[in-house]
């Protein structure tokens, strides 16, 4: 299987356990790798046979800017499920970085990251969370 990978999407977001983050917001950086069948477009040479990464760059900036988790895990995987439905994909594989966490004397950062196939669409309904879209 072909792979796809957009690293370093930076969205300002409110996600978070604290208040504070949801209110005030913070960066996120997010990575996805991206399988997919690629020979044809490949062959064809041709972005319509291809997997459009920037609309898979706008839906995933879309996805964290308009939604509020308490966790970056229930992030993680709103992504993978949002990828994975609205896409032509086998499998994604996400990472959510929360560069500067509100952790005292800690300059690192924070990651996750989920990797599903689309056998994840049914568990869609139930992903919990706090989820929310405007």
């Amino acid at each position: 299987m072909d792979r796809i990978s957009i690293e370093g999407i930076d969205v300002y977001a409110h996600h978070g356990v604290h208040p504070a983050e949801r209110e005030l917001g913070q960066r996120f950086v997010i990575d996805v790798q991206l399988w997919a069948d690629l020979q044809a477009a490949a062959r064809a040479d041709s972005l319509r046979h291809a997997l459009d990464y920037t609309a898979v760059h706008r839906r995933v900036r879309e996805t964290v800017a308009g939604t509020t988790f308490h966790l970056i895990e229930t992030l993680a995987l709103r992504l993978c499920q949002t990828l994975l439905g609205e896409f032509p994909l086998e499998r994604v594989r996400v990472t959510v970085q929360k560069p500067n966490p509100p952790i005292s004397n800690f300059l690192g950062k924070v990651a996750v990251t989920f990797e599903r196939g689309r056998e994840c669409l049914g568990d869609a309904a139930g992903s919990g969370g706090q989820g929310r879209e405007p």
